[in-house]
């Protein structure tokens, strides 16, 4: 990005205002934030959402932080494991003194985490894990969510998957939380619009470590006319390869959730099946003005193109700045009281804290898979906002507790 005359000048005649607050923040303690994701386990996606984090920090900082202090990133691995999350936990809130937790890609391990807030009073935005138990179930005053939940993604993709011709439909996903949770729900979505529809098959093979023949196998026996997929990274890949090479996908539709974000819809290369619906980040295709400065912002720090881990890592940030800067205060009650109705910006335009259950508003895109020069890529997309996707209000508080 180029500086031109103009925007020096700006930059200058700004100055004197941000001056003074960059320099209470450099003289104050800066405010840290706590976060334990999956380094180890889910690299295609962490590494790229621990990118999108420091940018963040990065473009905050430079602006004086907040309350007059700068933010302070300290990063844990829990490799993908609910007690490792605890024990890190446990060391960033006691030795390390931090105001916020944050992070958690498996929903088993965001859960365990969100418990672990819940019992020590203290403050935990997820990122990445999307059971709606976070907010709804096991939803509680601490606790609060940023991705689009399983429900979500679920009602996005049945507002496509209503308007196919089939009736038979077949079901392959992770067997643990985020799995069966999304199942759930587009199951119970679909049949709402389309009494018609049947299932005739589900498979939950473990996650990281699908029998990719022997589900294909099981799918294709029970013939099915569309086939709802949830499964993502090497699992996805595994399975699509199978499933090219056996033809499961010939003459049947596919409705796949995640399918559609780079981290992995880049590993398929020339095996991307095309025509899938998805949700996803068509993010060599985007045009809005918020979106390519975040592109170019990230570019230009990085080297390469940002991912869908990238601007949840970004957003997660900003969400956390924002409510405390609404709260005025990391006290953790104050923090408690000020997140909910708290607006931030994101790569994707403004979204909210809600206060009804602290699920943000936060959207994704929905479109269809196709193969441009040996790449997979999104087609036909458009821009679902969060708000769209959740269900009303009496439901939402049918299912949180008081």
């Amino acid at each position: 990005m180029s500086l031109t005359r103009r925007s020096l000048l700006a930059a200058s005649a700004a100055a004197p205002l941000a001056a003074p607050a960059r320099l209470r923040a450099q003289g104050a303690t800066p405010i840290r934030i706590g976060e334990i994701n999956s380094y180890t386990a889910i690299p295609a996606f962490t590494l790229p959402y621990r990118r999108g984090m420091e940018l963040a920090v990065e473009q905050i900082n430079a602006q004086g932080g907040v309350l007059g202090r700068h933010i302070e990133l300290l990063v844990r691995d829990d490799a993908g494991k609910p007690d490792d999350a605890i024990r890190l936990a446990t060391e960033l809130l006691g030795e390390q003194k931090v105001d916020v937790l944050a992070g958690g890609f498996l929903s088993n391990v965001g859960l365990a985490l969100s418990d672990f807030a819940l019992k020590n009073k203290t403050m935990f935005i997820a990122g990445e894990p999307l059971t709606d138990a976070l907010v709804w179930e096991k939803g509680h005053r601490y606790g609060f969510r940023l991705r689009p939940s399983t429900y979500m993604q679920a009602a996005m993709l049945v507002e496509e998957a209503a308007k196919l011709p089939a009736t038979r439909w077949a079901t392959v996903a992770p067997n643990y939380e985020y799995g069966t949770s999304t199942v759930k729900w587009f199951k119970q979505l679909l049949q709402a619009r389309r009494p018609d529809v049947r299932f005739v098959a589900d498979q939950l093979p473990p996650l990281g470590k699908i029998d990719a023949g022997a589900t294909v196998a099981a799918i294709e026996a029970a013939k099915p006319q569309a086939i709802f997929n949830v499964t993502f990274g090497p699992d996805l890949t595994n399975f699509v390869r199978q499933g090219n090479t056996r033809g499961l996908f010939d003459n049947r539709d596919v409705v796949s959730v995640l399918t559609g974000e780079p981290e992995y819809l880049d590993p398929l290369g020339d095996e991307t099946p095309q025509g899938w619906i998805v949700t996803g980040y068509p993010v060599t295709g985007v045009t809005d003005p918020t979106n390519l400065a975040f592109i170019a912002a990230y570019k230009a720090k990085w080297g390469e193109m940002p991912k869908m881990g990238s601007v949840v890592g970004h957003a997660l940030i900003t969400s956390i700045v924002a409510g405390i800067a609404k709260s005025g205060s990391v006290e953790q009650e104050k923090m408690a009281d000020g997140f909910p109705g708290a607006s931030f910006a994101t790569p994707f335009g403004r979204a909210l804290w809600r206060t009804q259950d602290h699920q943000s508003t936060l959207g994704t895109y929905v479109g269809r898979t196709a193969l441009k020069d040996g790449h997979g890529t999104m087609v036909e997309w458009r821009y679902e906002d969060g708000a769209s996707a959740l269900p009303p209000d009496d439901v939402v508080k049918a299912l949180r507790p008081a």
